[in-house]
């Protein structure tokens, strides 16, 4: 049980063991706003390794910097202390490298472009021939169940489907690593569970590392192969949980004595990770 160990061993806990598969590794990572108002602490002392093909997911309070870690991760905003590495470089070569794709909470479609030319995109940037590109977003939108919405517009679109065409966007320029900030939070539980089922066989066919962001424990646990549970601001690591779910996995497991003891860890430390903060 979380309450058997103390606090300190549980805040370093890391999500693998440390081997050259590790495609995040952060160690005594902070980070400190500096505003008119005085030093915002957002993050405190992370230590964290994702291994690769991992599915992590971090949850926590509202404001405890789940969304600021990932963008650490992804360059877009620089720690103040401590260090990270993605694929073994700094967070800015991986950028400048395309090592990931990001996933934003909003599909963040551009209106007056198809689904297929809002796909594209990155690719343009990057200077890819026609050719290649329109192979990837046809190769793309088949992987989110979108062929045949080429030519549709975003506004013609279900915000499901939105959001399923923000993640061929970001599957096309090939990166290894996903990271997604609560992509299904502004969606219904019905559309969130059936996107859920699909991003984990999206996970299963394209082996790729993922990093999610959400509030849910339920879609922490049905997703995750580690939850990273953070305490509130400044932004601790209060626990790393491993699931033993069967990786192909469907929502009927919500329902198992495996699921729900898994969600009550979850809970037990959100719980817990309050309670560090009254004594602090």
């Amino acid at each position: 049980m979380l309450s058997g160990v103390p606090y300190e061993t549980r805040m370093h806990t890391t999500a693998t063991p440390q081997d050259s598969t590790s495609v995040i590794r952060t160690n005594n990572l902070s980070l400190t706003f500096e505003t008119n108002d005085g030093p915002v602490h957002a993050l405190a002392n992370i230590d964290l390794e994702v291994g690769a093909g991992d599915f992590v997911s971090f949850i926590g309070p509202s404001g405890c910097g789940k969304t600021t870690l990932l963008r650490v991760i992804a360059d877009l905003e620089q720690p103040t202390d401590g260090s990270i590495t993605v694929n073994g470089v700094t967070p800015e070569e991986a950028r400048l490298t395309r090592a990931y794709g990001y996933v934003f909470q909003a599909a963040a479609l551009y209106p007056w472009r198809t689904i297929a030319r809002n796909v594209a995109l990155p690719l343009e940037i990057m200077g890819l021939s026609r050719r290649e590109r329109n192979e990837r977003v046809r190769r793309n939108l088949e992987l989110v169940n979108l062929a045949g919405f080429e030519k549709k517009y975003p506004w013609a679109l279900s915000g499901g489907m939105q959001q399923r065409a923000s993640i061929a966007r970001a599957l096309a320029v090939e990166p290894d690593l996903l990271l997604m900030d609560e992509p299904f939070g502004a969606l219904d539980e019905i559309v969130r569970d059936h996107l859920n089922e699909q991003l984990l066989k999206l996970w299963e066919k394209t082996k790729k590392t993922v990093v999610f962001v959400t509030h849910s424990i339920p879609e922490a646990v049905f997703l995750s192969t580690h939850i990273v549970v953070m305490s509130p601001r400044p932004g601790r690591i209060f626990d790393v949980i491993e699931s033993d779910l069967p990786r192909d996995r469907t929502l009927d497991i919500r329902e198992t004595p495996e699921f729900l003891a898994i969600a009550h860890r979850v809970r037990e430390g959100l719980r817990e990770g309050h309670s560090y903060e009254d004594t602090v």
